[in-house]
């Protein structure tokens, strides 16, 4: 019997905890769709396989758009199927469920977070600030009257925070990430290298030589797609550098992000970050070198966590895991 579960709806990723057994769903966010009835036919890993390559009949598309959902109905059918696959189809009780929420999110997206996920069976839904999920993943004590800042990069948006007594005192909330990143390779290559490539191809080139800055070594990997002027299929070589001068305009949005949040934060927890450093979280912030750049122009040490992707799912589970800790951080529905 399971009383209490812990969601992480990413952009880029759906990720399920259940106390005492750990992280039990790591999927993509993509579903696949019956057009004719909308229904929802895949999701995850069997779904994300489809994109770009579906027939009329089926699209494949993801439910969430810069963090928070586009599309309620879809959102809704892919965690009951989830909650089928971990609840079973017959359950005596329902569970309290702890979603986090971008802190920048507007009401009306809030409660489309609240309504989707309370409609797909659960008893009651609290709401997580994804900062401070991501804080308390990362291993920041949140409820210390000591300022932590943290920064987390997710598929559809970027949320920089100053944190302390357990809430958050300064925090700016960009929609600019993983995603964002995929598309300006995607731009970049259409106009530097004619030729017009997919979002998994963009997302791999990233993974595998993407860099935020310039490198000594400049590393190379070749992509396929199809040439703007003859409509052919083509292969080429694209290298790391490449890949840095695509970057660079959203890379810049999250730096702006950053120092906009420093500029705010009162004195006394501007010197706690000084002393402590800034914590980086979340899946998109892997790209190479990111945490240097960082710190070469705030002048603040930077790190990133270990495992970042999986950081907010882990402060979520540790908040339904302790729920009487942290039911004051999680009572937020205004």
């Amino acid at each position: 019997m399971i009383r209490r579960i812990g969601i992480d709806i990413g952009t880029s990723n759906v990720r399920i905890y259940i106390p005492q057994r750990g992280v039990v769903v790591d999927e993509p966010n993509v579903v696949a769709i019956n057009v004719s009835n909308q229904r929802v036919v895949a999701v995850g890993a069997e779904a994300k396989q489809m994109l770009g390559r579906t027939p009329e009949g089926i699209m494949a598309a993801n439910p969430l758009t810069d963090g928070v959902i586009a599309s309620y109905k879809t959102t809704k059918q892919m965690l009951e199927m989830y909650f089928g696959k971990i609840l079973g189809k017959l359950r005596l009780f329902k569970p309290d469920i702890i979603v986090n929420c971008p802190v920048g999110a507007t009401s009306t997206e809030r409660k489309a977070i609240l309504d989707a996920v309370e409609s797909s069976g659960a008893k009651k839904v609290y709401l997580f600030k994804s900062p401070l999920a991501a804080a308390l993943g990362a291993g920041l004590d949140i409820s210390s009257s000591s300022g932590n800042m943290i920064i987390d990069v997710g598929g559809g948006k970027t949320e920089v925070a100053v944190i302390a007594l357990g809430d958050i005192v300064s925090f700016s909330s960009v929609r600019y990430g993983g995603k964002k990143m995929d598309q300006a390779i995607i731009d970049f290559i259409r106009k530097k290298r004619n030729l017009v490539i997919g979002e998994q191809t963009a997302e791999y080139a990233k993974i595998e030589v993407g860099a935020a800055v310039a490198q000594k070594k400049d590393n190379k990997i070749e992509i396929s797609g199809s040439n703007t002027i003859s409509g052919l299929p083509e292969s080429i070589l694209v290298h790391t550098n490449e890949i840095a001068v695509a970057l660079k305009p959203v890379l810049n949005e999250i730096i702006l992000a950053v120092k906009q949040v420093l500029q705010k934060t009162p004195p006394e927890l501007s010197s706690d970050v000084m002393d402590k450093g800034i914590v980086i979280t979340g899946g998109a912030a892997k790209i190479r070198d990111f945490d240097d750049l960082l710190t070469k122009v705030t002048g603040v040490p930077c790190q990133l966590t270990e495992e970042s992707q999986l950081t907010a799912i882990k402060g979520i589970g540790l908040a339904a895991e302790n729920f009487d800790e942290f039911v004051e951080s999680l009572n937020w529905r205004k």
